[in-house]
């Protein structure tokens, strides 16, 4: 009876993983495989030399699916990483500092940025400064900062009110390694578990901001991009839509499933070595 929830468990993880290996494997090996472009053939056909037929311009669907992939993981990748770079610090200080007017300077900008919508944000900061992939990737790591300051500045000012804290204070223990030595590490599993569950919500934001034209050309070879260029000519030639839609869905949801079951397995994990 005991084992049927592990191994149920085990093959959610199994799937997840694979869900969300295939188009990670894409978007970081696809540019590999690509090869050199063929000659473009007429707009939304099938057959003709092309796997997955051709797109509204003419060229080879499959070769832009192997090309669309590493713009949107590696915008989520550097749009999570200058997140945690810049909420870490902010939170940490936030919460270690005695100064009331010092957190109040800190994380009352954030509340501000946090009660606009995050893609009203994105839209409305890109109508001015028409950013491209760079640009994506500090406005998406700039509405995902208040949120993720707020939760660890939460984790953290748990861990620093306990008494050893004021212990490491009390024996003359340095800022650095009272903020980072102990209560860093204090938070580390909600920022970790923090920041699964946020690649999968970026990753979500640069799809859907690429769908609209932000942070990327027209023509882009970008899966997201694919599917608003292409959307015209679903029922001519579906699989221009349909393969690189399915691939933004399933390294959404696979790396969101995958996330929480590595989450609900650590504290089981934790419990059975205690």
């Amino acid at each position: 009876m005991s084992a049927r929830p592990g191994a149920g468990g085990g093959a959610v993880r199994v799937a997840a993983a694979v869900l969300f290996a295939v188009p990670a494997v894409l978007a970081v090996c696809g540019p590999l495989w690509a090869g050199e472009p063929g000659p473009r053939g007429t707009s939304f056909t099938t057959g003709g030399g092309h796997w997955l037929g051709t797109d509204f311009v003419g060229r080879d669907v499959w070769r832009l699916v192997l090309l669309g992939g590493r713009p949107v993981l590696l915008t989520a990748l550097a749009a999570t990483a200058l997140t945690y770079t810049v909420a870490l610090p902010l939170a940490l200080t936030a919460a270690l500092t005695h100064r009331r007017r010092l957190e109040e300077l800190l994380m009352r900008p954030l509340d501000v940025l946090l009660a606009v919508p995050s893609l009203l944000m994105i839209l409305l900061v890109s109508a001015v400064l028409a950013p491209g992939p760079v640009g994506l990737a500090v406005l998406v790591a700039l509405v995902n900062i208040p949120d993720a300051a707020r939760i660890v500045r939460a984790a953290a000012a748990e861990a620093a009110s306990r008494p050893a804290v004021e212990a490491l204070r009390m024996q003359g223990e340095t800022w650095w390694r009272t903020a980072v030595g102990y209560v860093g590490r204090s938070t580390a599993r909600t920022v970790a578990a923090d920041m699964g569950v946020r690649l999968t919500g970026v990753l979500y934001l640069v799809s859907t901001a690429a769908f609209l034209g932000v942070g990327v050309a027209p023509d882009a070879a970008d899966w997201a991009v694919m599917v608003d260029r292409n959307r015209t000519g679903l029922f001519l030639q579906p699989w221009a839509v349909v393969v690189p839609a399915l691939l933004i869905v399933a390294l959404t949801m696979g790396g969101n499933v995958l996330f929480d079951a590595v989450r609900d397995r650590r504290p089981a994990v934790d419990e059975r070595h205690q």
